[in-house]
Parts: structure tokens; C-alpha cells; sequence
């Protein structure tokens, strides 16, 4: 992935449409072409607001299934994703929670979007769906054998779980999610949605690239607000927003384009 040309910008700033609860899951009210137009309204508010990217994520979807959710699902986010390329040209991403990577890359190829994200690609987790193990040799296997120009991005130290191992390193589980698991960038997040990213930990992820001549961006996962958007792109390669877009600062309230604009002009200083 050529990722400036990808974004068409330096430190591109990717806004979050999370979905509303999907057919099949607990919060589901029996309308998806709901879900669909709000989706494609959040899409659209994004756009005219100015960010570089977009990522759908079946945010609505918990309690999420560890690592492969129904087909319903993913036909229903298929259906999603579709309305949304049709709202905005601009670049796709698909993130199918809690870690169905595979379910990811069928999307993103069906729908051509650019990326997906997974949250955990290479190692082990310990979520509040319980051990979630890395697959990125049926990952990577898998958008081989579709031919699908699919870039990913993986979590480091990913948000709302805890490392399986004792002592973890984040640094060195970024080096090997991208020499061994062939991951095209990286994410660092807080501990939770909408929770800050310590600037040190991107730093830490910096030096470490350097150290191991590597050249994989790594973005923002969390957290990223108008008055921080400036520190972090500072160190940063980009950044997802997703909370701080939405109306009042609520993450499931719908995108405002007041916001967006707002953050974006102040990403602007520094790219």
C-alpha cells in the first residue's frame, strides 16, 4: 500500500461510522435499512467535514463475537459498506469486531475498500470475549487467494483487553506483526474506546521502527480530540477519531460535521 497516495494527504485523519446493532445481535430493532441511512449520513457528514478516510465497524454489534461472527453479519455489513462507497469516494476501511479478520477482508474486497483493521493480528489477548488469538497466516493467506488489494492495519496493545503474556513489549509485538505477520501499519490506541493515546507509547513505536528499519506507518487508534490532534500527529503517521466526531462528544450519537471540520483544520497545522 502506497499510504500518502492512498489518502491523498500526509497524516490522514480517518473518521469512525460505527454501525448500529445488526440483524442477529441483542440491540437490533428489525430495520436495517435503518442502519444503512444512518450510516451512509455519517459517511456523507464526514466527507463534508473534511477527513481523509472512513472506517466501518459494526460497533453496535455487542457483546461481539471473539473471532467469527455470522453470516448475516457479514452480509449485513457488506450491504453497509456498499451504501457508503456509493455516498463518497473517499478510502474504505472495514473492521469486523471483535476479531473476525477473515469476515474483514471478504468485505473490504467485495466493496473495494483500501484497508481493514484487525485488532489483534499477531499474539494473544485476554478481551471481555476471552482469549483472542492472532491469525495473520489465514489473514494474509486469505487476501492472496482473492487478489485483494486490501492493506492491514493491526492493533498494538489494542484497546479494552490485556496482553496473555506476563511481560509484553509493545514495541517488539509491532516489530513482529509487521517482519512476520506482514502487517502493512500499525495502530496504538488507549485503554478503551474514546480513552487517550499516550504520545510516549506512539514515540515508543517510533524509535522502534527506526531501530528495525521498518517504514510502516503507525496511526492513532483512540482518543484523538481537537486540542490533542496537533501532539499526536506531531509523532504520528495518521490518526482514527471516532468519538470526538460525534454530536456532544457521545460515541454512538450521530457525526458532526461542525466537529470534523473542526479537528481537521487543526490536524492541518501539522501536515
Amino acid at each position: 500500500m502506497e499510504f500518502e497516495a492512498t489518502f491523498d494527504t500526509p497524516k490522514p485523519i480517518l473518521g469512525m461510522v460505527h454501525l448500529g446493532p445488526l440483524p442477529g445481535s441483542p440491540g437490533y430493532d428489525g430495520d436495517l435499512d435503518a442502519v444503512v441511512e444512518l450510516a451512509v449520513a455519517d459517511a456523507r457528514a464526514l466527507a463534508a467535514g473534511g477527513v481523509d478516510g472512513i472506517v466501518i465497524e459494526n460497533f453496535g454489534d455487542a457483546p461481539f463475537h471473539p473471532d467469527d461472527v455470522p453470516k448475516h453479519t457479514v452480509a449485513s455489513m457488506t450491504r453497509a459498506a456498499a451504501a457508503v462507497a456509493d455516498a463518497t469516494a473517499l478510502p474504505r476501511g472495514i473492521n469486523v469486531l471483535r476479531n473476525d479478520a477473515a469476515a474483514a477482508v471478504s468485505v473490504a474486497a467485495a466493496v473495494g475498500a483500501a484497508f481493514v483493521r484487525v485488532n489483534v493480528h499477531t499474539g494473544a489477548r485476554v478481551t471481555d470475549q476471552g482469549v483472542v488469538e492472532g491469525r495473520a497466516h489465514e489473514t494474509i493467506r486469505l487476501r492472496e487467494r482473492l487478489d485483494a488489494d486490501v492493506a492491514v492495519f493491526a492493533d498494538v496493545d489494542v484497546k479494552h483487553s490485556e496482553p496473555l503474556a506476563a511481560a509484553s513489549d509493545p514495541a517488539a509485538a509491532f516489530v513482529d506483526g509487521v517482519e512476520r505477520g506482514l502487517a502493512d501499519a500499525a495502530i496504538v490506541s488507549g485503554r478503551g474506546t474514546g480513552e487517550p493515546t499516550d504520545v510516549d507509547a506512539v514515540c515508543d513505536l517510533v524509535e522502534a521502527r527506526e531501530r528495525a528499519g521498518l517504514d510502516a506507518p503507525i496511526l492513532v487508534g483512540s482518543g484523538v480530540r481537537e486540542g490533542t490532534v496537533e501532539d499526536l500527529l506531531s509523532v504520528a503517521d495518521g490518526a482514527i477519531v471516532g468519538t470526538a466526531l460525534k454530536e456532544g462528544g457521545e460515541t454512538t450519537a450521530p457525526v458532526d460535521e461542525e466537529r470534523v471540520a473542526a479537528l481537521v483544520a487543526r490536524a492541518d497545522a501539522v501536515r
